[in-house]
């Protein structure tokens, strides 16, 4: 997620209140997860140096496949089957009417989630390039007014972000689908550009989500490396409000980035977080707009060429979405 616009600067380097309570979550959640983390260290993983914060990459104009010794046809999401209120500004145009893009026309299974509600947000959409003016429209986010989308970022070889984060939601549906839950995406390549940031948010409060969750990946600089959760703060300004949400969000995001580091074995960002793979924000928009419990996970930086190579391939994106949906599901089943 390479933000651009002001409500996606990179976060000041600061020590947070929660990081005690919540390096102590993560060990308790996943016992044995530092283990892995130290195995993946040792076979090249990421260093331990913290830059203090990210360099963003520009817009993206391309689509173009994984390069090669990335994921092969076969990796593909294929072989995985699909089964925000703001004010605008005067004389802006409607924003397209949302699909929330069901799985096919069947019940859903009987497992541990039956009955709960998951929407997933892959961020960006690949066709936001070809619709420079409507993405750069400002739409109310609550605390302020920001464009509505972004382009996203890419690997060097040019794979975009948004290709990246639809691909792992489609893997992450199917895997939350086969435990019960009723999924919704908030886009699923079938609309000309977005959602804004605004209505991703809507998206998730009208379907009254157990839990909602964004996919991004990271535009930083090279040697940056790893996976982040960004949680919402406690905010109450103008639409906003979190307080609700902030302390479920919080059991939510460490519980997903306990069980991505078990799964997929990839160390926490060491760039941001200080280690625990956990920031909380209180500037973005589909954040604080969100009235369910909801958080973002950037998977990776597709700017570091080490974390490119994990992002392109297949088996790991399906490790991503496995580490997701357990931390998912330990969420919901409480």
């Amino acid at each position: 997620m390479s933000y651009t616009g002001p409500d996606f600067e990179p976060p000041q380097r600061r020590r947070s209140p929660l990081r005690r309570p919540l390096t102590v979550a993560i060990a308790a959640l996943v016992p044995g997860a530092l283990l892995g983390w130290g195995v993946y260290a040792a076979v090249g993983g990421p260093d331990d140096g913290d830059t203090g914060g990210s360099d963003r990459a520009g817009a993206v104009r391309t689509s173009a496949a994984p390069s090669a010794g990335a994921s092969s046809p076969g990796d593909s999401a294929s072989a995985f089957p699909h089964g925000d209120d703001g004010k605008k500004p005067a004389g802006s145009s409607p924003a397209p009417t949302s699909k929330t893009s069901p799985s096919a026309a069947q019940p859903p299974a009987s497992g541990p989630l039956k009955g709960k509600v998951v929407v997933i947000d892959p961020g960006h959409n690949p066709a936001n390039f070809q619709h420079a003016s409507e993405i750069n429209r400002k739409v109310n986010v609550g605390t302020h007014w920001k464009e509505c989308d972004t382009t996203g970022t890419a690997t060097n070889a040019g794979w975009p972000e948004a290709k990246f984060t639809l691909d792992v939601a489609h893997r992450l549906r199917t895997l939350l689908e086969a435990q019960g839950a009723t999924v919704k995406l908030t886009q699923d390549g079938d609309r000309p550009y977005g959602p804004c940031v605004d209505e991703r948010a809507r998206i998730g409060n009208e379907a009254h989500a157990d839990a909602a969750i964004s996919i991004h990946a990271d535009g930083s600089g090279a040697g940056n490396r790893g996976f982040h959760v960004i949680m919402p703060g406690p905010v109450h300004e103008g639409a906003a409000d979190t307080r609700a949400i902030a302390a479920p969000s919080a059991e939510l995001g460490k519980r997903v980035a306990g069980n991505f580091v078990r799964v997929t074995g990839t160390a926490p960002s060491n760039y941001l977080g200080e280690g625990t793979g956990l920031v909380t924000r209180t500037d973005l928009g589909g954040l604080n707009l969100s009235t369910v419990p909801k958080v973002f996970i950037e998977c990776g930086n597709m700017r570091d060429s080490k974390d490119a190579a994990l992002l392109t391939s297949g088996s790991w994106r399906q490790k991503a979405a496995q580490g997701m949906s357990e931390g998912i599901v330990s969420f919901l089943r409480g």
